[in-house]
């Protein structure tokens, strides 16, 4: 078991990085949360991490903070919420406005996220609410790290990290064009993936 990672950030590309552990190149699955506050590339960094082994594959999913992991492991506890889904709930909203939502019964909010329908919406929200029972609701806020790319670029890695978190490529696509009518100005794809998610929830 994998439990946290320290080493070098050599590549970014979302939802994946890779990191550099004594010569030996981890690839690590993260929610947009985490991916916001990294560092620039060729700098230190610590990740706690959750492994899963499946027949086709040995995944590692990094999280910034050890409450995005806590969650992560929760949700994919829920019947029907793969380590995909979760991580799509855990990058279209923070983990305390997903304990609100649940506490508050707000199955539209949930709706609005990729892959879940109505019917996995009221299932997350039954079998999570007894699992967050003691959750604390004080959650520090987390920078953004950027990584500045240009132009068309920065719509490419968007949209390419938004289909990989479950979002159809024309859904994905529309609310990229939409972010960047808004705000021209845009320089780097971590905001304009921040602000797409923001603008479909």
């Amino acid at each position: 078991m994998i439990g946290k990672i320290r080493g070098i950030l050599v590549e970014k590309n979302p939802p994946e990085v890779q990191i550099d552990v004594g010569g030996i190149y981890y690839e690590v699955q993260g929610p947009m949360s985490t991916l916001y506050q990294l560092p620039e590339l060729g700098k230190e960094l610590f990740l706690h991490t959750h492994f899963v082994v499946r027949e086709d594959a040995q995944l590692l999913y990094g999280f910034y903070d050890a409450k995005d992991k806590s969650m992560f492991r929760s949700l994919i506890k829920v019947n029907g919420v793969g380590p995909k889904m979760a991580l799509g709930i855990l990058s279209g909203m923070e983990a305390d406005d997903f304990v609100r939502t649940v506490r508050g019964n707000d199955i539209n909010a949930l709706v609005n996220m990729p892959g879940i329908g109505k019917k996995t919406a009221e299932r997350l929200i039954v079998e999570m609410r007894d699992r967050l029972g003691e959750w604390d609701s004080s959650a520090e806020e987390g920078g953004s790290a950027v990584s500045s790319v240009s132009g068309a670029g920065i719509s490419k890695d968007a949209e390419t990290a938004l289909v990989s978190l479950g979002y159809k490529p024309q859904q994905a696509a529309h609310a990229i064009a939409l972010v960047l009518k808004q705000h021209s100005d845009l320089q780097d794809s971590e905001e304009l993936i921040r602000q797409a998610l923001k603008s479909m929830a």
